[in-house]
Formats: structure tokens, C-alpha cells, sequence
């Protein structure tokens, strides 16, 4: 083999080598860059399943409104909201719930619709079941619902039968100890056509009824609002529905709005004069996981100053 061919030789060979080092290389960098992307996609559904969807915040709010009267000042209300059992929301999560609201002892409890999610088929058997753990839930001045557009018959089967009050386009008046009482008034579903603000807020059609009366409203989707306010006055406004956008970016915010909770999805907005606060709710809708918005429950103290 001549002087020329060895170098050619040679140079293929040093070419081979530095083919495979490329190779070699190329195939280190994508093992590592799909490691990295398991395990991303593991820790994002490790954290939108078992942390962001799964651990239970409590929101606690004072307010303070000189409207209250004097014997409700320290008021403690507890609101919660779309439970969707059958989505991440099962007996032992509904059990830590109850535990968690019969914790801070309330007065009021306001649930605002959406209890059982709409894909999943309740059974006999689970219906009692969860009757049998709402009915825990104590206040001392009693446990009120209004619907969701998913709520059904099997809905008013369980809240009756939990003990709640379920208000429906009407209202309650509210005592403590005392001749003045608040007043709560419950809203049906405007998704379902069930939005009557007239039969909700009767109580003022006696010219004789009292108009200063501190008003609680309860309503599933927040974007009713602006309709009761056009016509009617609220202290405060309790709602759910939006799950506070479920998808909330840094710098970005809500990235996931429905029907209803188009307007209003955060967490609280001072419409008018009237507080609304939006629960992000219990269980999980739309993109059926949360990222950034972990489930909570409101639990509002509410004094005259």
C-alpha cells in the first residue's frame, strides 16, 4: 500500500471517529432531553392530580360592613362550591372537607351549586354515602344550597337529606337571638334559564318588609351579578362556577373561562357596593385537572367594624 493510500486511509479513519463522537453525542444529549421530559411530564401530573387537585386551601376572609347588625358581628360563614364528585373528588375528599369546615365551627354554611359532576353516574349505594357525610357538616344557624346547571333530582335527594335548605329563586331570613334578623337569598342557574330575581327577592314586595336588611346572595354562576344588581341590592355575593380559571399562568392569569364566569372569575371584585367573592371551588371541571389554583373554601368573619 503506497505512502498516499495510507493517508487516505488514515483520514477515513479519523473522519469514522469523529462521525461516531458526533453520534455519540447527539444520542447523550436526546437520552437527556426525554429524561428531562418524563420526568417533567411525572412531576406536572404528579402535581395537577395529587397536589393542585387533591389538597384543600381555606380562604379566610374579614369583613367588615357596618350594615351587619350588632348581634351578627362575628358572623362566620363557610362557602364552598362545585364539589363534582366523580372528577378528583371522591369519600375520603369529601370527608377532609367536612373535617376541614366543621374545624373553624360556623354559623352559616352556603354551598353554590354543581354537587355531583355531570359525566359521572351516581349510584343507590353512593348516594347514601354521601348523604351520610354532608350530614355531618354542622353550623349553628343552619346549611344552605342553590343549584348548579349540573345539579339534578339526585341533587335535592341528597342536600334535603343532608339537612341542607336549598333555595331556589326564593329566600331565608336569618335569626339570632335577636328581632333583626339577615337576610339570604338564593338564586337558580341562569345557564339553565332558572335565573328569577323577582321570586328570589320577594321578601320585598311588602312595602311594610324592612329594605336595610343585610343581604346575602348566593348564586352559581358570578356573571348573574350584574342582572340582580341592575334591580336589586347585596351586601355580599357569594358564587362558583369559574373554579377561579382552574389554569392560572404567572403573569397571564385565568387561562380557562366558562359560560357564566366570563366577566367575573377571580377571586373577589367589589362590584358597585357589593363584595363578590368567587370560590375556586372543590372539585375539578373543564380541563379536568388545575394548575396554580388549588381547591379551597371560603371562610368569611364577618363584623360591624
Amino acid at each position: 500500500m503506497t505512502r498516499e493510500e495510507l493517508n487516505q486511509k488514515k483520514h477515513q479513519e479519523i473522519i469514522n471517529e469523529q462521525r461516531h463522537e458526533r453520534r455519540k453525542k447527539v444520542t447523550i444529549i436526546i437520552f437527556k432531553l426525554s429524561f428531562v421530559l418524563i420526568v417533567s411530564f411525572i412531576l406536572f401530573y404528579l402535581y395537577t392530580t395529587y397536589i393542585s387537585s387533591k389538597l384543600i386551601s381555606v380562604k379566610e376572609e374579614r369583613i367588615i360592613d357596618k350594615n351587619i347588625p350588632s348581634n351578627f358581628s362575628g358572623l362566620k360563614v363557610v362557602h364552598f362550591s362545585d364539589l363534582h364528585f366523580g372528577t378528583t373528588v371522591f369519600y375520603e375528599e369529601t370527608k377532609k372537607l367536612v373535617d376541614e369546615i366543621n374545624y373553624r365551627k360556623p354559623d352559616l354554611i352556603i354551598f353554590t351549586g354543581d354537587l355531583i359532576d355531570e359525566k359521572y353516574e351516581l349510584k343507590t349505594d353512593e348516594q347514601e354515602k354521601i348523604i351520610n357525610i354532608l350530614k355531618k357538616l354542622d353550623a349553628s344557624l343552619g346549611k344552605y344550597a342553590v343549584k348548579g346547571e349540573e345539579d339534578e333530582e339526585d341533587f335535592d335527594i341528597i342536600m334535603k337529606q343532608s339537612n341542607f335548605t336549598i333555595l331556589d329563586n326564593s329566600y331565608e331570613l336569618i335569626y339570632d337571638n335577636s328581632s333583626h334578623p339577615i337576610l339570604l337569598v338564593g338564586l337558580g342557574s341562569s345557564l339553565k334559564d332558572n335565573l328569577h330575581i323577582d321570586n328570589a327577592f320577594s321578601y320585598f314586595d311588602a312595602p311594610e318588609n324592612n329594605t336595610n336588611l343585610y343581604t346575602i346572595v348566593c348564586s352559581h354562576e358570578p356573571d348573574s351579578i350584574s342582572n340582580v344588581l341592575e334591580h336589586r341590592e347585596a351586601n355580599l355575593y357569594l358564587a362558583g362556577h369559574s373554579h377561579n380559571g382552574s389554569i392560572v399562568l404567572p403573569f397571564i392569569g385565568a387561562t380557562y373561562k366558562e359560560k357564566g364566569s366570563m366577566k367575573y372569575y377571580d377571586e373577589f371584585y367589589k362590584v358597585d357596593n357589593t363584595s363578590l367573592y368567587i370560590s375556586s371551588g372543590i372539585g375539578s371541571n373543564g380541563p379536568g385537572f388545575r394548575l396554580f389554583c388549588r381547591p379551597s373554601f371560603n371562610f368569611f368573619r364577618i363584623s360591624s367594624k
